[in-house]
């Protein structure tokens, strides 16, 4: 006769599989301390480069550009510094988490010519809003036609400003808690001081990504996630 196995109730159900974690990230450090040196230095590079045949076979099948935002994106790599700005599917990532949590309203610290800007945008439903924070006037007066030309203009609050400011200005008007998602890619001497403010300004379950000097990825949740991205190499 074969009986029935026990049902767990919830809570021992949860106590089980956070015993599970509990065991598999004591294996994995143990194993880590394990590993040699010579093994850890092989395998620091997280992706393959980027003229690596395996690694554009995947983006030429993965990668769902607007048109607009290409054009974006290439006439941002001919400006100065131009290369520092995040890569198309860091961009497509983002946008894809923005649809994920029916995001509405997004940060973005650090214009520069509005690519990324332009990328939550597009993701936003029609009255959604990206208040984007840029010091210089100029970069962002190049996408400016770009943004016209995907019909998102009306979405990109455009401040111009010290982004700290800016922060500051929204907590005081009651935003706080109502962001769904926020960028950060601007200077990285105000680092820890945007992270704490776009923490009070994002919803519980939002996301925060954090474009960093660190050559590894880290993707954290618990209210908000942080994403170091290990190709554009700025914070």
């Amino acid at each position: 006769m074969i009986h029935p196995a026990p049902r767990l109730s919830v809570p021992a159900a949860l106590a089980l599989a956070s015993a599970a974690l509990g065991a598999a990230f004591a294996t994995g450090l143990f194993l880590g301390r394990r590993c040699h040196p010579w093994r850890s230095r092989r395998e620091k590079r997280l992706l393959p480069p980027e003229d690596d045949p395996l690694w554009q076979y995947l983006l030429s099948r993965s990668m769902r550009e607007h048109p607009a935002l290409r054009s974006l994106r290439l006439l941002t790599l001919e400006q100065p510094q131009g290369d520092s700005m995040m890569t198309c599917e860091q961009a497509q990532l983002l946008a894809n988490l923005a649809r994920l949590i029916k995001a509405k309203k997004a940060l973005d610290l650090g214009t520069f010519t509005g690519y990324s800007a332009l990328a939550l945008a597009l993701a936003l439903p029609p009255a959604g809003r990206v208040v984007t924070c840029e010091v210089n006037p100029g970069p962002p007066e190049l996408g400016r036609p770009l943004w016209r030309q995907a019909e998102e203009e009306h979405k990109i609050d455009l401040r111009l400003k010290p982004a700290l400011e800016t922060l500051d200005e929204l907590l005081a008007a009651g935003e706080a808690g109502t962001f769904d998602m926020a960028v950060v890619d601007a200077d990285k001497e105000n680092c820890t001081a945007y992270y704490e403010r776009c923490l009070q300004l994002l919803r519980p379950g939002g996301i925060l990504a954090i474009l960093s000097n660190s050559a590894r990825p880290h993707l954290c949740s618990g209210g908000s996630a942080q994403w170091t991205s290990p190709q554009n190499q700025a914070t």
